[in-house]
């Protein structure tokens, strides 16, 4: 058996129900932004939080993490709050709240910075505000596959699907409408890095291939 290293010593487990704080964070948020009026220095609270790749090349690098806390409508809101408690609190449940919250925010800030790179090194001076929990959300959901691999969900509410087919299915939306450039406000290439990223997590902190567990459990 390997020893472990300081990138997969495990926390000791603990569970606080962060999930359902960030949820409160996440609505907190959104009327904040949308309700309040809120600016300084005459630039709208939005515009601070959410995650504009020339802003962020100005120092403004806390974006990285505010972002995944702002939602442009009710139902951008709902969806990601809802896909964040459905998957959310079972991996909290399995994991601990550390180990959670540690993912969580390490797929998210990665998908972020790899889109203000993607942006920032073709010069972008302001760009398109990214916003929204889905790339977390799109993470989330690739390690319940991995942790629940013979667990269904409806996809569209209507059809039981095992959640590596639903992961795979997700996958190929996000790299089809990339490819061929259907963005309809979605940044399909902040939600690929992001399970990008949470593959490599499962992969060196969890020492779990993730094909392999599909296999076994399909």
């Amino acid at each position: 058996m390997m020893k472990d290293s300081f990138l997969n010593k495990k926390f000791k487990y603990t569970y606080s129900n962060a999930t359902v704080y960030l949820l409160l964070v996440n609505v907190f948020v959104y009327f904040a932004v949308h309700y309040t009026g809120i600016s300084f220095k005459g630039i709208p609270l939005y515009y601070w939080l959410s995650l504009i790749p020339g802003f962020v090349s100005s120092g403004w690098v806390w974006q990285l993490v505010t972002y995944m806390f702002v939602h442009g409508s009710p139902m951008h809101l709902f969806l990601n709050m809802f896909a964040l408690i459905m998957f959310g609190r079972s991996i909290e449940r399995a994991l601990g709240t550390r180990e959670f919250l540690l993912f969580y925010f390490f797929c998210g800030i990665m998908g972020g910075l790899v889109h203000y790179l993607y942006y920032a090194l073709q010069g972008a001076v302001i760009g398109v505000p990214v916003i929204g929990a889905s790339g977390a959300i799109y993470a989330l959901l690739f390690l319940s596959s991995v942790l629940f691999p013979s667990a269904q969900v409806l996809l569209f509410f209507i059809i039981p699907i095992k959640m590596p087919y639903l992961v795979l299915f997700y996958i190929a939306i996000e790299v089809f409408s990339q490819v061929y450039g259907i963005a309809n406000g979605v940044a399909h290439l902040l939600h690929l890095t992001c399970i990008l990223f949470a593959w490599l997590y499962v992969a060196v902190r969890f020492r779990l291939n993730p094909i392999r567990v599909w296999k076994e459990n399909l």
